[in-house]
């Protein structure tokens, strides 16, 4: 996995088809995580398929939720097929009290 950033708690790696965030997300850090993987997704061929881990995540707030829709959001524009979203419990829970859960391939994903 390579170190895309790691800011205010938070740290986001990647590998070819994994993006993995570890840490706190909160708003500080909510708009470079974006980027980042906006920048990853960019780099993605069209028609591969990707996967979004935040089982690492630890406190959330609204903006990890941000996150991940803007990621979820560019894969669709660019193409490319979100086969997974791994979250922690936290995460989760934020996830299904929004309503968001069954817009995303929630699931598990075996370790690279």
């Amino acid at each position: 996995m390579s170190l895309l950033l790691e800011r205010h708690g938070s740290r986001l790696e990647a590998d070819e088809r994994r993006l993995a965030v570890t840490g706190e997300v909160g708003f500080g850090v909510a708009s470079a995580l974006a980027q980042a993987g906006r920048d990853w997704l960019a780099a993605r061929p069209a028609g591969s398929e990707v996967t979004f881990d935040l089982s690492g995540v630890g406190r959330v707030s609204s903006a990890a939720l941000s996150v991940l829709l803007e990621w979820t959001r560019r894969a669709r524009r660019a193409g490319v097929h979100v086969a997974c979203v791994r979250l922690s419990p936290p995460l989760e829970r934020l996830t299904r009290v929004a309503g968001l859960d069954t817009l995303l391939p929630l699931g598990s994903v075996e370790p690279a």
